[in-house]
This record gives C-alpha cells, structure tokens and sequence, in this order.
C-alpha cells in the first residue's frame, strides 16, 4: 500500500519545483493583481508623480533585495540565479532621476507597508538561500513577465519611451521567454530540501501578501495623486 508521504514524494518527482511554486502561490499572485492604485495608473488616471511614488516604494524594496544578493555570490542555491543583467536599482535611480530630478532621494519616504516588507527582506534575505530565491523569484520573474506588459500600458497612457520605464527595460536580456525558462529550470535544479522548497513556496506566498499590502497603502492615497 502506498503511503499519503509516499504519494507526496511520487507527485514532487513528477511535478518541477518551478510548477509547484506556482501552483502553490497562484491565488496571493492572482489577488495581487487585484491593487486599485495599479489599475488607475494604467489606466492614465493618475499623475506622473503618483507613477513615481510606486518607483520610489519599490526602489526601496530592491535596495535591500540587491544588496543581500551580494552576500550570496558563493552560495550553491543562490549564485546560479545572480545575473548582473536582472538588476534593478540603477534602472529605478535613473526612472526616479527623470521623473523628480537630481534631488529625488530627497523625496523618498518608506510608506509603512514598504518598511515591513524591507525588515522581512532583512530578517530572510541576507541568511536564509531559500528566503533570498523566493524575494528574487517573486520580483525579477515578474518584471519579465507582467513588468512587460506594464511597461507597454504605461507608453500608451503617458507617452513614456526610454526616460521613465528604464525599470521595466531590460536591454541585456534579448529574449525574456529563454531566460525564463532557464531560471525555471534552476528552480527546479536547485539543491533545496524538501522542506526548503517549503519554505520557499511559503515566502513568496508572504512577498505576494507583502507586495499587495504595499498597493494599499498607495491606494489609501490614490486621491491625491488622481489627474485633475
């Protein structure tokens, strides 16, 4: 007779680590597709500096996420997914120098959900390989995917072209399909326990919850940002 383990070991064999991530952390993904404050932007309804608060949120966020990379660069489970060309903070500074000017550090506050989710980035990101891989998962694998189509919706709704989507660029990735499914299959390559691919599919379900929380406190301020 086979065993509930038994069973659950037979299904991870069969089934990648990439799939069971997604599969396991679809429904916080889909409601975080859910944020009012995106859909207005896309939209056009919002103003150019209301496009630049979430730059400015976010450039906090992968601040913190790069610089713990840099402490893994010998890890067996994290350096395979360190590529130079996925970096984001320079792409945000330059966004953020063109949409607030030269002093634009000035204007960057961490809203009270984006301190929350830099001090989990803290407390995971820099010791814990399995933490570190769902934060770098959750970001980059979503800039190359629905970053993408954002990055077309915001041309449309704001006449952007270069200056102001730089985030959303990736000049070093021709091919956005290939790289992602060779960071797939590095997911599903990686040497993670069992009970570390737990661990991961836990934390990216968090940094959906995290991100999501992160929109709702730019909602709570959607008026003041609102085209007149």
């Amino acid at each position: 007779m086979t065993t509930l383990n038994e069973a659950d070991a037979a299904d991870r064999g069969t089934v990648g680590f990439a799939e069971r991530i997604k599969e396991g952390t679809d429904a916080a993904h889909r409601e975080t597709e859910q944020s009012r404050f995106v859909g207005a932007l896309l939209a056009g309804e919002l103003t150019s500096d209301g496009y630049a608060e979430l730059l400015a949120q976010t450039y906090l966020v992968y601040r913190e996420l790069e610089d713990a990379g840099r402490t893994h660069t010998g890890s067996p489970v994290v350096s395979p997914f360190l590529h130079d060309e996925l970096l984001r903070v320079p792409s945000l500074e330059a966004d953020l120098a063109f949409l607030r000017g030269p002093s634009w550090r000035d204007t960057v506050s961490a809203l009270p959900a984006t301190t929350r989710y830099v001090e989990r980035l803290r407390e995971v990101a820099y010791e814990s390989p399995a933490g570190f891989v769902a934060h770098h998962y959750i970001r980059y694998m979503g800039d190359l995917s629905g970053g993408q189509i954002i990055r077309r919706m915001l041309e449309r709704a704001y006449g952007y072209s270069t200056d102001g989507l730089q985030f959303y660029t990736f000049d070093d990735i021709p091919k956005p399909k290939v790289f992602k499914d060779t960071y797939r299959a590095k997911l599903d390559a990686a040497p993670l326990s069992p009970e570390d691919q737990q661990r991961v599919i836990d934390e990216v379900n968090l940094a959906y919850r995290l991100n999501g929380a992160l929109f709702a406190d730019l909602e709570a301020d959607i008026d003041r940002y609102r085209a007149r």
